[in-house]
């Protein structure tokens, strides 16, 4: 299970946890080119409003785009009129920017970054008039006054937007596109941190809402699941249905201002114990049981459907909310699980492979990997993981297995990325008080789960007893809480 950080780009993070966006490609496009022609409309009605003041703007002959968008800009941030006005102009200056191709939004976005920054003049003067004040009343006012100050313009700007249909949405798609463009040009960091603060403030969990989605939930929305599912692809509308029978469960938080947009969702299976791999889960012909007979609850997929909220947390919190729902409406579950992908092993592997050699292996290890791989002038380890199809050959396969979960162990409760678990979603689980409880061979034999972890995934097991103190044990000290079984597999085998 991973959380779409979304899950540092490309791989956004969510609450410590990378986020891929299933469709990255047309998701990185966003609002802009799939409700363009809407959204336009919805805020030409707004701007008709007060069409003798914005259109002037717009219609002023003889300057370049950046001169036209600058004085729009002006306009917004003088706030001359009421608030018809300041809505009016506003929306116009979305109209604007969305008529805009990629070029012309990159232009528009690098102006705002650039030419509406904090005054530094203005802090200037309000840092001197603080140090001259003289009694608390003046030193409050000074204080509120330097705040004011240090409020770059661009926010103001971009508060105003919140007052507009949709308005949220496009700052949540805009922030998706300012992640890219950070990465091309580091001068638009400092706008998406603005916008990241803006919207982070927002999207507090107090102001979400926790809503179970079923089959019978707007065929819409049903959609953006299919087209945000960022674990396990869903390959239609009868895998959809199987993922939302008796014995399973899909939640998602959304926010009052995109109550038709799932922020984050996560998908349980309702099952007679610990889970062990994911195909049985997902597998339409199984049959269904009824949760009145489940001892455990899987929590086998969790994505972030909204690239723009990268690293505004949500997942921990909605893990949490999920389980007491769970537990009230179901008291028989007993246990509460994840079934999660390693996606960080691969990778660590073929460093510590690069790094070690053959010194990764004990003798014993290197001695019985040799008997399939005799030449010794490489890695037997990198040898037999690169023969296509290892994972169907019996001989190699149980080769392997001892090795890999052995170095899989080592991976999930020692390797580390400061002082956090190296591995993303082990992070996630683990700040949430999870214990690692399981590692499962060969539990996803996709493409996606051999190429990220050698088809293994892992069990981390909520406890509710013990989630508080597991949760102050990672975060305060940097302590894996494991089960005597994940400890066991960091022997090597004889």
């Amino acid at each position: 299970m991973t959380e779409p950080d979304l899950h540092e780009p490309p791989a956004p993070e969510t609450a410590g946890l990378p986020v891929p966006v299933a469709g990255e490609a047309p998701r990185s496009r966003g609002l802009f080119d799939r409700t363009l022609g809407s959204l336009r409309l919805a805020w030409r009605d707004v701007a008709t409003s007060a069409l003798e003041v914005v259109g002037s703007l717009r219609s002023v002959a003889g300057r370049t785009d950046e001169d036209r968008w600058r004085l729009q800009i002006k306009a917004c941030l003088e706030g001359r009129g009421g608030e018809v006005s300041a809505r009016a102009r506003a929306a116009d200056l979305g109209r604007t920017f969305l008529g805009l191709d990629a070029d012309g939004r990159k232009r528009f976005l690098l102006l705002l970054a650039k030419e509406f920054d904090v005054d530094r003049a203005s802090v200037d003067r309000a840092v001197e008039v603080f140090h001259r004040a003289a009694d608390p009343v003046a030193r409050g006012e000074a204080e509120r006054a330097l705040r004011d100050a240090l409020e770059p313009g661009r926010l103001r700007l971009l508060t105003q937007f919140n007052a507009l249909p949709d308005g949220v949405h496009f700052l949540v798609e805009l922030r998706a596109q300012l992640l890219d463009l950070t990465r091309e040009n580091p001068l638009f960091a400092a706008l998406e941190a603005d916008l990241k603060s803006l919207l982070k403030s927002w999207f507090d969990v107090g102001f979400l809402e926790l809503r179970r989605i079923t089959w019978d939930s707007p065929a819409s929305l049903l959609e953006k699941l299919i087209r945000y599912e960022a674990v396990h692809d869903i390959a239609g509308w009868d895998d959809l249905k199987n993922r939302l029978d008796k014995d399973r469960r899909c939640f998602a938080f959304f926010h009052p201002r995109m109550p038709d947009e799932p922020l984050i969702f996560v998908e349980v299976a309702l099952v007679e114990g610990l889970a062990e791999a994911v195909h049985p889960l997902l597998d339409a012909s199984q049959p269904v049981i009824d949760p009145k007979d489940a001892d455990t609850a899987v929590f086998y997929s969790i994505s972030n459907a909204q690239r723009g909220l990268a690293g505004i947390s949500f997942g921990n919190f909605l893990i949490k909310r999920v389980v007491d729902v769970l537990a009230g409406e179901l008291p028989n579950l007993k246990n509460f699980a994840t079934l999660s992908p390693i996606p960080g092993f691969a990778k660590w592997l073929a460093g510590e492979i690069e790094r070690g050699g053959n010194g990764l292996l004990s003798d014993g290890e290197s001695e019985r990997l040799h008997r399939h791989v005799p030449a010794r002038d490489r890695s037997v380890l990198r040898a037999i993981l690169d023969i296509e199809g290892w994972e169907r050959q019996p001989e190699l396969e149980s080769a392997l297995r001892p090795v890999l979960l052995r170095l899989g162990a080592v991976y999930l409760l020692t390797a580390r990325k400061g002082d956090r678990a190296a591995d993303p979603v082990a992070h996630f689980h683990l700040s949430n008080g999870a214990r690692v409880e399981r590692l499962n061979w060969l539990a996803d034999l996709s493409a996606k789960g051999l190429r990220q972890s050698c088809g293994m995934m892992v069990n981390y097991a909520y406890r509710l007893a013990n989630i508080e103190a597991n949760h102050e044990s990672y975060t305060g000290d940097g302590k894996v809480i494991a089960s005597s079984a994940m400890k066991g597999l960091l022997k090597p085998s004889v």
